[in-house]
């Protein structure tokens, strides 16, 4: 777990998206990519309230990876639900 928190700070003192885009698509492979990418469509869905069937025919996850996404996001001090906070945040500060 150390060389993630290497990870981490390097990308945390990055203030530039697209070198931080670059890097984690230079780190790992199109499928992993993708599977993060769902991952993360995964929260955003279940954070909005949409049904975990509905979210397993969106986008192909078998329901046992819903529902781990679902407990995680349910935990007290979840930082799934802390990094959707950030995003949600964003969201609304882009649109004004």
């Amino acid at each position: 777990m150390n060389k993630i928190k290497e990870i981490v700070g390097v990308i945390a003192k990055t203030k530039d998206e697209k070198i931080i885009e670059n890097f984690l698509i230079s780190l790992f492979t199109k499928k992993e990519l993708e599977r993060i990418s769902s991952r993360w469509e995964l929260v955003k869905l279940l954070n909005r309230g949409m049904p975990q069937r509905k979210i397993s025919e969106k986008l192909g996850l078998s329901l046992c990876k819903i529902t781990r996404g679902s407990k995680e996001l349910k935990m007290k001090g979840s930082p799934f639900k802390h990094m959707i906070e950030i995003y949600e945040k964003s969201l609304k500060k882009n649109k004004k």
